[in-house]
């Protein structure tokens, strides 16, 4: 999450108010100057007003109320500093990394506080008495906030390529597959509406030799944590994911964004899409719209402005695959009925050391090019919600 420096007098950290030893743990972190947001919020902040901050997806934000709770910190040491709220467990974990990664310098300790996880050890953890709470959020007071708005509407930034692709539902699946065999280097997450439909997506495309995995709220925590782990660490590169991954994690370098389905909430497309073209790097952000999504993808050029070109592809080329997919598709769908008649949760559970197992044994392979596609026909009825 490096800063994008799109202050126009390009102020370093240190002209901002804050202490030497996180001017230079930003260095470290390769920060080299604040992004606009930071550079208007943090001021403010160092002064002990509440904020509001309103920035696109990736300019950060984070650093903005991060820098200045550790410059008071610094500057006042004691234990339970500070309470840092965010509506994710999977964003939490990763925010407490931050704070710790910029005070590391001055041994800045956190706790992190979220559901599905080890009580008595998180209890231990606030017995260490640290200095910053990390908590999934529940309620926020404020105090005549001063709103910071560095971005004016919902918009995404001009480094990420958007493009769109009309497709027969019925097809879909081939098109996944064609677009992620294309870009088979390539890092990518994958946004689909349904649980179930996650681990559906990720046995076909897993039994077509694609390193995929799945996260959804279904899963364990741990087993979100670990599948999060795997994608990060780079054992897998396509992350199938529902909504939970699409608001504020920071992973580096996704290059590739897909919209399998298409999300009702138009605002929704804002936070998948800023998955990837974060901080100034660039992405690609690729929407496949069915029949029956065509009015969520209209109100989605609506809300960012703009009409978005669309994804070059033959479709006699994407067809070939039609006869590998389906049985790909059927394959998968017998795992899933194989697990049957356990609870749902549980099946997820199972699915989970499924994928482990799948990660373990495949050390760096997986489908490259034409050779790991195949065809499908759509997804099943039970993954289907259209």
């Amino acid at each position: 999450m490096a800063p994008e420096g799109e202050d126009e007098e390009m102020k370093t950290f240190k002209d901002l108010g804050l202490c030497e030893q996180l001017a230079e743990a930003c260095d470290t972190l390769g920060w080299k100057n604040p992004s606009k947001i930071q550079a208007e919020a943090i001021p403010h902040a160092l002064e002990g007003k509440d904020l509001i901050g309103l920035a696109q997806t990736g300019s950060g934000k984070t650093g903005a109320f991060a820098l200045p709770i550790l410059n008071a910190l610094i500057e006042a040491p004691q234990a339970f500093f500070a309470c840092v709220l965010l509506p994710t467990r999977e964003l939490a974990i990763q925010i407490a990394e931050l704070f710790e990664a910029l005070g590391s310098g001055v041994g800045v300790k956190c706790a992190v506080l979220v559901g599905g996880v080890d009580i008595m050890q998180q209890s231990i953890n606030l017995a260490k008495r640290p200095h910053i709470i990390v908590k999934k959020l529940q309620r926020a007071c404020l105090r005549n906030p001063v709103k910071i708005e560095a971005a004016s509407k919902y918009s995404t930034v001009d480094t990420l390529k958007q493009q769109y692709r009309f497709v027969p539902a019925k097809y879909k699946d081939c098109y996944l597959v064609f677009i992620l065999s294309e870009m088979s280097g390539s890092t990518s997450m994958v946004f689909i509406r349904t649980c179930e439909a996650t681990r559906l997506l990720a046995l076909l495309l897993r039994n077509l030799g694609l390193r995929a995995i799945p996260i959804s709220g279904q899963m364990s925590q741990a087993k979100r944590l670990g599948a999060l782990n795997k994608f990060k660490a780079g054992e897998c590169n396509i992350l199938l994911c529902t909504d939970v991954a699409s608001r504020g994690l920071d992973i580096p370098s996704v290059d590739m964004v897909i919209n399998y389905d298409i999300p009702t909430n138009s605002k929704d497309y804002i936070h998948r899409v800023g998955r990837t073209a974060r901080a100034g790097r660039s992405g690609v952000a690729i929407s496949l719209v069915n029949q029956y999504e065509l009015e969520w993808y209209i109100q989605i050029e609506k809300l960012i402005g703009k009409k978005l070109p669309e994804f070059p592809a033959q479709e006699e080329e994407v067809l070939i695959l039609l006869e590998r997919v389906t049985e790909a598709r059927r394959i998968s769908v017998t795992k899933l009925k194989e697990s049957g008649g356990r609870h749902k949760r549980r099946g997820a559970e199972d699915d989970g050391e499924e994928i482990d197992k799948y990660v373990s044994n495949k050390k760096g392979g997986g489908g490259r090019g034409r050779g790991g596609r195949g065809g499908g026909e759509g997804r099943s009825k039970k993954a289907r919600h259209e």
